[in-house]
């Protein structure tokens, strides 16, 4: 099989193209779901229980304060209530993150807590 530098070269191009496309498609899909949550959570809606030796904790953190979401953090080491908190919900680990108080979702997902945020103003 004979593939010339040409082909193999434009073959290349055309990866790195969908790749920076691809890399791009995430970054505003997630700029958008970080705008629209922080549009729609209202103070003490949205409250993390963390650790702090969690690394997922404090990227959920980051990202929560970077997209300006309004959000309460407590935690398990420091906070014998939100220790109490932590072992009544039976979480294998954390974040967990209660929504209205009602919701527990354990891990971070931007896009869960959106759809949790919403099913909480529609219903």
């Amino acid at each position: 099989m004979n593939v010339s530098r040409r082909s193999l070269f434009g073959l290349v191009l055309l990866i790195l193209a969908i790749s920076v496309a691809s890399q791009w498609w995430g970054h505003r899909q997630e700029a958008q779901v970080g705008e629209r949550l922080a549009a729609l959570v209202r103070p003490g809606d949205l409250k993390m229980i963390a650790s702090d030796t969690c690394g997922i904790c404090s990227v959920a953190r980051t990202w929560l304060r970077d997209h300006g979401v309004a959000f309460e953090e407590c935690s398990i080491e420091r906070d014998a209530a939100c220790r109490a908190e932590f072992e009544a919900l039976r979480a294998a680990g954390t974040p967990v993150f209660v929504v209205a108080g009602q919701q527990a979702s354990l891990g971070f997902s931007p896009s869960r807590l959106l759809a949790q945020v919403r099913a909480l103003r529609s219903g």
